[in-house]
Parts: structure tokens; sequence; C-alpha cells
């Protein structure tokens, strides 16, 4: 199955675009867990294992939606058309989120503090984090710690029913939030601004937008003779 580009560059764009909302409900936890992690002097090193455990803990959500997906895809073929439009409206729904500079959503924000407070026991049995391999495990178990706009995310990964193509849009998401998480870790200071400009946001939105309203037409427009070959070559199917 090719690559779907359309969402995955949508869900690079979502994490980008959302460094917003990803530094005022995460970045409390990225500051503490790089302290932890540098055992109150947070180091570079510490910081990028911990992003990149947390990036890791994203891919393997992914892994589990999809391969939930492609079971559910295996039992009922029929419903692959019925995915890939409901895949085009959860884009539409984080492009919605991004867009979203009132908080008119703000109930859909919540950042699912009784699931982080539920992994307390685990997250201490990986203190002191002072090893590499207890780092990866700090950051992925921050992964899991679910918040509206990577829920959001995750339920589009969920309706991409295939495991690697799940995976792979997560992973892209996760790269998307590192330039503004990653300094946060590091140094606790907002060094990642330059991502949350409200501009970039908005932009980032449309974009998210666009390529929602096109995975959902696209089993449609694939019946475009003009339309077929660039269609293809993003994935869409």
């Amino acid at each position: 199955m090719p690559i779907d580009w359309l969402a995955l560059g949508a869900a690079l764009i979502s994490g980008l675009a959302g460094s917003v909302h990803c530094v005022a409900m995460c970045g409390g936890v990225a500051t503490g867990l790089g302290s932890l992690a540098g055992q109150g002097r947070p180091g570079f090193g510490a910081a990028l294992r911990i992003n990149g455990g947390r990036i890791l803990g994203y891919g393997l959500a992914g892994v589990a939606v999809g391969s939930v997906g492609h079971g559910l895809l295996m039992v009922a073929p029929q419903l692959g058309l019925a995915l890939r439009v409901a895949l085009g409206a959860a884009l539409v729904l984080i492009a919605l989120r991004l867009l979203d500079s009132g908080r008119r959503l703000a109930a859909l924000h919540k950042s699912g503090a009784a699931l982080w407070q539920w992994l307390a026991p685990l997250r201490r049995r990986l203190l002191p984090a002072n090893t590499a391999a207890r780092q990866l495990g700090l950051g992925m178990l921050w992964g899991w710690m679910p918040c509206g706009l990577s829920s959001a995310v995750l339920f589009a990964a969920w309706l991409q029913a295939d495991v690697l193509q799940s995976a792979l849009l997560m992973l892209a998401f996760g790269l998307g939030t590192l330039p503004a998480m990653l300094p946060l870790s590091y140094s606790g200071l907002r060094l990642g601004g330059l991502f949350a400009r409200p501009g970039l946001r908005r932009a980032g939105g449309v974009l998210v937008l666009l390529s929602g309203v096109l995975t959902m037409a696209a089993p449609w427009l694939m019946h475009s003779p003009l339309l077929q070959p660039l269609l293809a070559g993003l994935g869409c199917h």
C-alpha cells in the first residue's frame, strides 16, 4: 500500500501548528520530566531521549489502533470508503481545533490528567531517570498521556485502518511537536515560540483543512482522469 502522504503531511503540520496547544497542555510536564531526567540539571541528551521516547510512544499507539482498524476492515471490507471519508472528517476536526483561537472548543482541550495519575506508580518505578532506558521509558509514558489534539490525531490514525500508515501518521505528528517541546524539556525556556505563532497556527489549520476536504473527496476525485495521477502520488485510495 502506498504511503498516504496527504494524511502524513496533515499530521506533521498539526504537530507544528499545534505547538501553542502543546506548550499550554504539556509545558509543565516537559519541564518537569526534563528536570527529573537531569536530576535538577536537565541536559540536551536527556531531553532528546525523553522526547524520542514520547514520539516512540505515539508510534506504538498508532500501531495499536492501526491493528484494530485493520481488523475491522478485514471483517467488513465494505467500510473502506466510509473510513476514508471519516478520516477526512477527522482531519477537518483537527483543523478546526487549530483555528479555534477563541477557544470555543475548549471542552475538547482536556489533558487526560486522570490517566496521567493512574500511570504514576509506573512513573515512580522509572525514577531516578539516570539511564537512557529510563529516560526513554518516561518519554513513552508521556506519549501515552492523552490530550485533545493528540487524541484527535490518534482517532485519525485508527481510521487509516493500516498498521504502517497509522504508525507513520502518529510519528509525523510527534516529529511536528518536537521543535517546541524539545527546548522546554531541555531548559524550561519557551524557545519553541517561533512555531507557536498565531499566524503559523492559522496557516497550518488551513492546510490541514484542505487536506481533510481533499481526503474526503478523494474516492470520487479518483475517477477524474486529470486528478488520478496527483491523488495516486499522494497515496489517496
